[in-house]
């Protein structure tokens, strides 16, 4: 019959151990090594290594190909005392996975030696209940929301793009949404902005929006800015905020805040909406292009008409701040890969997307290097003329 004992002795037989020091050395040393934390939740949540990535000894097999797709990563697993990382090791070898170790005498020891350790954000019991499906997925979990909450993001525009942004943003658990807006709700809006009712007619948009975010999610803290962006206030309202939600509707205001947002080095999520179709971009100052890189002067006038002369379709601001949206919780949790250097184009007619790839351009007079910024309230001069045509895709 076998033991316990015996099985944690061919483990440690089959499996390699590592020192906590050689682990420190590693990690100090930046080297491509993935942190596995096999322990339970409420370990977890009292300290664990820098870096770690937490996997559950319960869950280790059904989730580690998510965390670890190549079989050749070096993996370093630890526990409390070293015998699940063991079992956990040899589990792994045996799945394939050809670099494994187990940290001799756990995080116990790591914290023995007074190395540092990290201890996450406990999330009350009635915020584990409301995002408890963000909390049982392995790359957002408790940590990830945490960053979630503690996140401040600034919405261009309560409108179109703004309003389904601002509601799945909210209902993510965003802690902070700033709203910039000088508009009050009209009845022709309510086709597609649906922050706003009925009820909220005639009120400022900032109002409405804050009214919904707050009966959405409490959690969530509302910045309302009554006003428009302008030269003069633009780097005051972006101060602070880690992303912004470009659903602005004219061409000046597009170039402003890029311009502001390549100043702050604060990534900018760009959407755009006419019609039937609908665009998406990241603009991450440093990582890709600018906006002025993609559209060194605006169209004329006759090829772009604004929504109210053109039309759009009433979901289409609703897909394309979606995706917006989903470009903020990227960034914010550090996961997956934004859409910077790619323009995503959506026809709704179709039900079609495409993807552009998107270059900087070396002489850009904002984002190349060196280049002196000074903030206008004019778009570029396209044929001699400075233009402002609304939400219009290109």
């Amino acid at each position: 019959m076998t033991t316990y004992r015996d099985l944690l002795a061919a483990a440690r037989a089959a499996v390699r151990e590592v020192s906590p020091e050689e682990v420190k050395q590693r990690l100090d040393a930046g080297g491509g090594v993935l942190i596995l934390d096999v322990r339970e939740a409420d370990e977890w949540s009292a300290g664990h290594l820098p870096g770690a990535r937490h996997l559950p000894r319960g869950f280790l097999e059904s989730r580690v190909e998510g965390l670890a797709p190549d079989r050749d990563a070096e993996l370093v697993l630890y526990c409390a005392a070293g015998n699940r990382s063991a079992l956990a090791a040899r589990t792994l070898a045996e799945m394939g996975y050809r670099r494994v170790s187990s940290m001799a005498g756990g995080y116990g020891r790591w914290h023995d030696h007074g190395f540092p350790t990290v201890k996450p954000q406990v999330l009350p019991p009635e915020q584990k209940e409301r995002y408890r499906r963000h909390l049982v997925i392995p790359e957002v979990g408790e940590q990830g929301q945490a960053r979630l909450l503690g996140a401040k993001v600034v919405l261009l525009g309560a409108g179109g793009l703004g309003s389904p942004a601002a509601l799945y943003l909210a209902a993510a658990g965003v802690g902070t949404l700033g709203i910039v807006d000088s508009d009050v709700v009209d009845l022709s809006n309510l086709q597609r902005q649906v922050l706003h009712t009925t009820r909220t007619l005639g009120l400022p948009k900032t109002v409405s929006a804050a009214e919904a975010i707050r009966a959405l999610n409490p959690d969530v803290k509302v910045v309302p800015f009554q006003e428009r962006l302008t030269s003069d206030n633009a780097l005051r309202i972006l101060d602070g905020f880690d992303v912004v939600v470009d659903g602005g509707d004219n061409f000046p205001t597009r170039y402003l805040l890029n311009d502001a947002c390549v100043l702050r080095g604060i990534p900018c999520v760009h959407g755009s909406v006419y019609r039937f179709e609908g665009q998406v971009t990241t603009l991450w100052p440093g990582r890709g292009p600018c906006y002025r890189c993609l559209y060194p002067e605006p169209p004329p006038p006759d090829l772009a008409p604004s929504c109210a002369e053109a039309g759009v379709l009433g979901v289409l601001p609703g897909i394309v701040g979606l995706l917006q949206a989903n470009e903020v919780l990227k960034i914010v949790l550090g996961r997956g890969t934004p859409l910077v250097g790619r323009l995503l184009a959506f026809d709704a007619l179709e039900t079609r997307f495409h993807e552009l790839r998107l270059r900087r351009d070396p002489a850009c007079p904002v984002c190349r290097p060196g280049a002196e910024v000074k903030l206008s309230d004019a778009a570029p001069a396209c044929s001699g003329e400075v233009v402002a045509a609304p939400e219009r895709a290109w």
